[in-house]
């Protein structure tokens, strides 16, 4: 009896149990797309956010040390510490490497040019390494990804394995935009270049680029030439492949962090153990700097504060918009679910008096009228949670149009099984919220009243 009052309840209602169903629908909607776009937007932000440039910097810890007598710097011009590449492996066993989206390592170094046609004018010129495309575990990474406002004419230089061969070969260079003007310098030309640190190499310009910044001046060369000075003889390299182990002076370095708070802040050191294993396993800037600090030996890492603070000031100001969003569509369906309940529950005025004329209970009327929003409730939020999942998916690519947004914003991406049953249960909160003074309304009718009215 009970399933076929259920069933005659949807039968008879069905404009009221629609309206109903529909303002659910567009409540779990809207919060579905809400949800699943907040599950990916932090790591779009970041990549929008990338153009600022690294978020996290390191450098060796004794150039941080000032050296001083008598008010005079006595630490060498070129720092005098480096950091070491082989080191860098070493990020892939902190806790947040995951994380990590891009590193690259540099090697600035003054130098000089030498032209074709003026041998003997040695010009000073800053000299700096970087990756170019460089494997990085799972990552392709280097200056180029870590400075994606950089404006390349030409192309970078290959990453090639040093070979016997390669003794004889010219370098594959960029040259800074300012550097090429004034050097007459263009694509395909070559000149000598070189430093204390490695010796004179031939170099080749393959590109030419515009940073905006003091990188205009410089020639970029790959990294791994350096190592050549180790080398005792170009036998060796037959023997079997070279391992490039080169000086460094910097390494930027590109991480999805958690946006700052008081507590991200904290010094570690002065946590109690439980709070040091809270704040060590966030993802925070701080945080994750203080594990490349541990990994790294005589490495000093420090957020970029700058590019930090915006990605956590833009990823918590669209958070609270979302939260605003999802806050409004639900009460909206509230209050849409509460006026059809009491219009049905008028309607059905005179149902409610006969039943309980004939002995049924407060309780058994009022699970008849909630297991009737319940269902509804049910079958509108995982319509919602469809519709906004597809929503989402939609919006993630209009609003981040460019590069591997359908990828990311993709439907079979967004739809998350984890949010199926999140939405199915804020739909059947809303649905009962919302229909529970209606219902409180018909069990305090007096049913022979009712029943006289209706006579």
């Amino acid at each position: 009896m009970f399933l076929r009052l259920l069933f005659e309840s949807f039968y008879r209602q069905r404009r009221r149990k629609l309206l109903a169903g529909v303002a659910i629908l567009l409540g779990t909607t809207a919060v579905t797309a809400m949800l699943a776009l907040a599950t990916t937007i932090g790591d779009r932000i970041h990549q929008e956010l990338a153009v600022y440039g690294a978020n996290i910097v390191v450098t060796p810890q004794a150039d941080t040390l000032d050296v001083k007598v008598g008010g005079v710097n006595l630490k060498p011009a070129t720092g005098g510490a480096y950091l070491h590449e082989k080191d860098l492996d070493k990020l892939h066993g902190i806790f947040w490497a995951n994380n990590i989206t891009g590193v690259s390592p540099e090697l600035s170094l003054p130098g000089v040019v030498i032209l074709p046609h003026d041998p003997t004018n040695n010009i000073p010129t800053p000299i700096v390494g970087y990756w170019f495309n460089h494997a990085f575990g799972t990552l392709r990474t280097g200056a180029p990804q870590l400075h994606p406002w950089w404006k390349l004419q030409g192309q970078w230089p290959e990453e090639n394995m040093i070979t016997p061969k390669y003794w004889e070969q010219d370098v594959q260079v960029v040259v800074g935009a300012k550097l090429a003007d004034k050097l007459h310098l263009r694509i395909g030309d070559g000149f000598k270049f070189g430093n204390d640190h490695f010796g004179t190499f031939g170099g080749d310009v393959v590109g030419i680029v515009s940073t905006g910044d003091s990188t205009e001046d410089e020639v970029l060369f790959p990294l791994h030439l350096p190592f050549m000075k180790w080398l005792d003889d170009s036998a060796r390299l037959r023997e079997k492949p070279f391992e490039s182990n080169s000086d460094l002076t910097r390494v930027e370095i590109s991480a999805r962090t958690k946006p700052e708070d008081a507590f991200a802040k904290s010094d570690p050191d002065k946590l109690s153990p439980h709070q040091r294993d809270i704040w060590y396993c966030r993802p925070y800037a701080n945080s994750i700097a203080y594990q490349i600090r541990e990994a790294i030996p005589g490495a000093q890492a420090e957020q970029v504060r700058q590019v930090e603070q915006s990605e956590g000031t833009v990823l918590s100001r669209i958070s609270g918009l979302m939260w605003l969003i999802s806050a409004a569509a639900l009460l909206a369906a509230g209050f849409a679910v509460s006026a059809a309940m009491a219009t049905a529950i008028l309607e059905r005025r005179a149902e409610i008096g006969l039943m309980r004329s004939l002995g049924a209970s407060r309780g058994v009327i009022a699970m008849l009228f909630y297991s009737e929003t319940g269902l509804l409730a049910i079958l509108a939020g995982a319509c919602g949670y469809l519709i906004g999942s597809g929503l989402a998916a939609w919006l993630g690519a209009r609003i981040f149009a460019g590069d591997g947004a359908a990828g990311v914003f993709s439907v079979a991406a967004i739809l998350n099984p984890v949010l199926l049953p999140v939405v199915v249960g804020l739909a059947l909160v809303v649905a009962i919220a919302g229909s529970t003074p209606a219902i409180r309304t018909a069990l305090a009718m007096d049913p022979s009243a009712i029943l006289r009215a209706d006579a």
